[in-house]
């Protein structure tokens, strides 16, 4: 079993950044792909951005490209993502997981979120 803790959110007015961490515990991290998903109120969750354990990384091209960037410090067993540029849409509570791929249904391990709240 892997226990996955997010931290890092907050309040922040657009334009900001913020740097949310996601601690592993129970297990490494190894091999699995590590992910952010976001979840704004109403809508479903989606993908965000995810790491191999090798650094490749994907992204939402959508929302995110450019703006955010997803790092692995295995030794640490620690996922970050750093967002720069913040909308007012970004707005969400973000999840770390932990799976086989980097789509929502391949993840094995969740955390329980941290709130990200960006305002205008």
């Amino acid at each position: 079993q892997v226990q996955l803790v997010e931290s890092g959110g907050g309040l922040v007015q657009a334009g900001d950044s913020l740097r949310l961490s996601c601690a592993a515990s129970g297990r490494t991290l190894g091999t699995y792909v590590v992910g952010w998903f976001r979840q704004a109120p109403g809508k479903e969750r989606e993908f965000v951005a995810t790491i191999t354990w090798r650094g490749g990384t994907t992204y939402n091209t959508n929302s995110v490209k450019g703006r955010f960037t997803i790092s692995r410090d295995n030794a640490k067993n620690t996922v970050y993502l750093q967002m720069n540029s913040l909308k007012p849409e970004d707005t969400a509570v973000y999840y770390c997981a932990a799976g086989a791929n980097d789509r929502l249904s391949g993840m094995y391990y969740w955390g329980k979120g941290t709130l990200v709240t960006v305002s205008s």
